[in-house]
């Protein structure tokens, strides 16, 4: 073997082993809080992995992604209640091997129970966190919490005030004209007058929004700037803002409010399923759910995080009365005429 044809093939090996040995990484499409590396880098630690994380601003924005040929680029994504249906029905995301979640029969059983990722016969998410869009207001402009979701239409608060750019705001809105009585899920499935009667009231409230805001950053630096003094939000919102000593309160007003229960998903073009499986039942472990909890202020899917929380940590989840809390959250449900809903809320929010 000639010297040149030695070096040649050393090369070659050296460049095949360094691809052998490329760092496997796993893509996801998750809420904002859901990869913080406060308990995302243990598990590239143990699995010696990469994960590299998107964060969406809405179900419809996460739809659009993965209908609009990007669902190759995701391993792993966090849909609603909402959407986690139809993604499941469409065949975007693969069927799970409970097998290989050996936590998920700790989660709580009226999550495991529900129809909303159950399609022919198989499951196709694991329940992982819960929580409501509760009304998040500056509590230095507030002598107490306020009773109603009306307090967003004050003219007081012209220009002060910020809705969520998602079905969510067209939700309240129905509930605000009583849509939701004496049937929650009604809201859901609004007829046309009554979606008419929505955008009206939306447009109604126009004056008084700073700004609809798509992201959870966004919220937050808004009332840090004293731009918002109210705002439909997250618990994640009310625990960075407390976090930065921020005088944030969190309610539910006396009309209620929606929430969501987030699912994770494998997607049926992942490449990489086996380390999926491995981030799933990393997730829904009950140390990694407190450690979600730290981070998002939401709800754990796994009761068993509880004991790792101080008592004060699971009142303020609630977790001492998590039945009467869930009676103020309507849970979003499938909506049959979503279109028809995103153009009303576009609508809304062209109008000048």
């Amino acid at each position: 073997m000639t010297r040149a044809r030695f070096l040649l093939l050393l090369a070659a090996g050296l460049i095949l082993g360094g691809c052998a040995r490329k760092t496997p990484t796993l893509n996801l499409l998750v809420w904002e809080g859901y990869a913080d590396p406060s308990f995302v880098r243990a598990f590239e630690e143990k699995y010696h992995c990469k994960v590299f994380a998107s964060y969406m601003g809405s179900s419809d924005e996460l739809v659009a992604k993965l209908r609009g040929g990007s669902a190759s680029t995701y391993d792993v994504i966090s849909p609603s209640s909402d959407v986690a249906t139809s993604i499941a029905n469409a065949g975007l995301v693969a069927p799970l091997d409970l097998s290989k979640i050996p936590s998920y029969n700790e989660l709580t059983t009226r999550l495991r129970e529900m129809p909303l990722v159950r399609w022919n016969g198989q499951v196709y998410g694991v329940p992982f966190t819960w929580g409501p869009n509760p009304l998040l207001y500056d509590t230095s402009m507030f002598g107490s919490p306020p009773q109603s979701w009306n307090v967003f239409w004050d003219p007081k608060y012209r220009g002060k005030i910020s809705v969520w750019d998602d079905l969510s705001t067209v939700y309240m809105a129905a509930q605000v004209l009583g849509y939701d009585r004496p049937n929650p899920a009604a809201i859901y499935n609004l007829s046309d007058p009554q979606l008419e009667a929505v955008k009206s009231k939306l447009l109604e409230l126009k004056p008084n929004v700073r700004k609809i805001w798509s992201t959870g950053g966004e919220l937050t630096n808004l009332f840090q700037n004293h731009e918002v003094v109210a705002a439909m939000g997250w618990p994640l919102m009310t625990n960075q803002l407390r976090k930065l000593n921020f005088p944030i309160g969190e309610t539910i007003p006396a009309e209620n409010t929606t929430g969501w229960i987030d699912h994770l998903m494998i997607t049926a073009a992942s490449k990489n399923k086996d380390l999926a499986y491995k981030f799933l039942e990393y997730m829904v472990q009950a140390e990694t759910q407190k450690k979600l909890t730290d981070v998002t202020g939401y709800i754990p899917a796994n009761p068993g995080a509880a004991r790792f929380m101080t008592a004060d940590e699971k009142k303020n989840l609630h977790l001492d009365q998590v039945d009467e809390y869930q009676k103020h959250i309507y849970f979003w449900q499938n909506v049959p005429r979503r279109a028809k809903y995103n153009e009303i809320w576009n609508e809304v929010k062209a109008a000048q």
